[in-house]
């Protein structure tokens, strides 16, 4: 099914926002959750307070959340972004931040990284976030991008003291997507820990909003897509903030898909065909995240793990050696978790199943030589 649909069809996209939008690998399987977002998206993209513009994607983690908010910019022909959340964002890292823009005499007696961070920034033109910048320039992480930029704030703010300074505003990225029409996937903004900073974001995902720049206020683009992707809650874990919840008007409940479906995926990603491989070693890992989630063991045996571990095999490994290496330690190297997930094997008989698989094709390699 071709879900490719053009919500705006005189707009017109730049160079560099036409390579934003996702392009989908020959891999890619649509879904029946992909399907049903796209369906609602178009049908109420033109009723007004009935639009669908803010989508909730709540699984364990590997079940193709951030694929399918990335298919939905291919579907829809927008440019995809996205900001990963961490505890300690503040509004800055919501909104932006204001930096002085000081002399090039001070900047040369900064630390060599700090003055290859101003200068990337001040000479960047484009509506490109802070962030982003850093990230690019620095090779940072999100999260130490963040960081950075508020380790910069105070030191310019402290080299600008007794100067006649401008000032000058870098967006966020979220502030890039909300203006500029992007589809922006928000990542586990449940990790965040400052309610005010929870209520700038709920505020910016208002259908009829407005955000209050330092340099003027802007509106909400309306082909602005937000795609709030949240792993399931753990014992324990922060529960999504119920005021976001709110102002979401479609969710999906992301799992594993059926066994047909992990290994039509799988043969597509990794070209391995072997039916009756696939098809053991998709029941392993259902097998392994029912017992995970079951016994509250934090780490997850999802897609990812099931397409590594194919094409492990496929490229010579044995089944059950790199069943710890691609699955099991990916999510526990506890021991007493392992004897569990070990005990759920054998109880369902899946490594007797392994060693079989193993087994026959020795004997068929003995056969062909």
């Amino acid at each position: 099914m071709n879900q490719q649909c053009n919500l705006s069809p005189t707009r017109q996209l730049t160079e560099s926002e036409q390579d934003l939008v996702w392009k989908k690998p020959s891999s890619h399987k649509v879904s029946q959750e992909e399907q049903r977002v796209c369906q609602e998206i178009k049908r109420n993209w033109h009723r007004g307070e009935m639009k669908i513009a803010n989508i909730l994607l709540e699984g364990d983690a590997g079940t193709g959340k951030t694929q399918l908010a990335k298919a939905l910019s291919a579907n829809f022909g927008l440019p995809y972004t996205k900001v990963t959340c961490f505890a300690d964002m503040d509004k800055s890292d919501i909104i932006g931040a204001i930096l002085p823009v000081i002399s090039t005499e001070r900047m040369n007696q900064m630390d060599l990284s700090d003055k290859s961070a101003l200068q990337a920034l001040y000479e960047n033109d484009s509506f490109e976030s802070a962030h982003e910048i850093l990230m690019n320039v620095l090779g940072l992480s999100e999260e130490m991008a963040a960081r950075k930029m508020k380790q910069l704030l105070k030191l310019a703010m402290e080299q600008a003291e007794g100067d006649n300074v401008e000032y000058r505003f870098y967006p966020s990225e979220i502030v890039r997507a909300y203006q500029k029409g992007y589809l922006l996937e928000i990542q586990e903004p449940n990790v965040i820990r400052d309610a005010a900073v929870l209520m700038a974001l709920n505020s910016a995902l208002e259908l009829d909003s407005s955000i209050n720049l330092p340099t003027e206020i802007i509106r909400r683009h309306p082909d602005f897509i937000a795609v709030i992707t949240a792993n399931r809650s753990y014992a324990g874990a922060r529960p999504l903030n119920e005021a976001l919840r709110d102002r979401v008007q479609h969710t999906e409940k992301m799992d594993l898909p059926s066994k047909a479906v992990m290994m039509e995926r799988a043969k597509a990603k990794t070209g391995y065909g072997e039916e009756q491989v696939l098809d053991a070693f998709a029941e392993t890992i259902i097998v392994l995240d029912q017992t995970a989630r079951a016994n509250a063991i934090k780490g997850v045996a999802g897609m990812r793990s099931y397409f590594y571990w194919v094409d492990a095999y496929a490229s010579g490994a044995t089944a059950t050696e790199s069943l710890y290496h691609k699955v099991i330690y990916k999510i526990t190297t506890d021991p007493d978790e392992i004897s569990l997930l070990e005990h759920a094997l054998h109880k369902h008989q899946l490594l007797d199943r392994l060693t079989e698989i193993e087994s026959s094709v020795k004997k068929n390699e003995f056969l062909t030589t």
